[in-house]
Parts: structure tokens; sequence; C-alpha cells
């Protein structure tokens, strides 16, 4: 068995200058260092490493869920800083107007909505309860 003493997270992006404006200026993530990389602190004691690649793919899949307290705050903020909501056909139910997959109330599941950071990565808001 492989005996870890810390673990953490990396993606590629695009652009390090427009990952770091996302990451902490829009999402307010905190900057830990930015050694080869972008070393993002996340809540809760994880981290994530952003690095530049020049040949870049985004992921077809979600790469980071953000818990949040209170998704419709969440989402509105978002909104309000440029954040745009994805849809997708392929859910068990619609999502709302304002792109949250709504589960708890149906007990399916977390409330979620899904965002791009501007490297096209997939991002969510989950609210557990």
């Amino acid at each position: 068995m492989v005996k870890a003493i810390t673990s953490f997270s990396g993606i590629s992006v695009t652009d390090s200058i427009k990952a770091k404006e996302f990451y902490v200026g829009t999402l307010g993530l905190k900057l830990e260092n930015e050694e080869m990389g972008l070393h993002i602190l996340l809540p809760g004691g994880g981290r994530l490493f952003l690095y530049e690649k020049y040949d870049h793919q985004p992921a077809t899949f979600t790469i980071l869920n953000l818990v949040v307290s209170n998704i419709d705050e969440a989402v509105d903020d978002l909104v309000s800083r440029g954040i745009k909501f994805e849809r997708y056909d392929n859910m068990p139910s619609a999502q709302d107007d304002k792109g949250v997959l709504r589960g708890l109330s149906v007990n399916q599941g977390p409330d979620i909505a899904w965002f791009k950071d501007p490297s096209g990565n997939i991002l969510s808001l989950l609210q557990e309860k």
C-alpha cells in the first residue's frame, strides 16, 4: 500500500494569468504560491495545482466541486461576477432557471450547478443539505 504523506490534484489551463484571476479573484480561493504553476489552497484543507499547458484540452467532467451552504446565494454571486452556468440535456431532471439541478427536494442527491473556468474545465457548486 502507498503511504502518501500528503496529496493534491492538478489540472492544466491555457493561461495561468487568466486562471489566477478566475480562481483567486472570482472564486475567492487562496493562492499559496506560484512556483512552476499556481498552488491553490482549497476550503477544508485540500490543494489544487494549476499548470499552463500549450495543448490543453478541457476536462469533459467536473474537476472541482465547491460545496456551499446556500447554492442560490452562491449562484447569484457568481452570475454577478460574469459566470455563466451550464445546462445539460442528459440529467435525471431539468435544471431550474438558475441552472441548478435540484436533487435535495426529491431525495436524489445534492443541488448542483455547473460552470467553466477560462480554460473550459468544468467546476460545480454543490449544496449537500
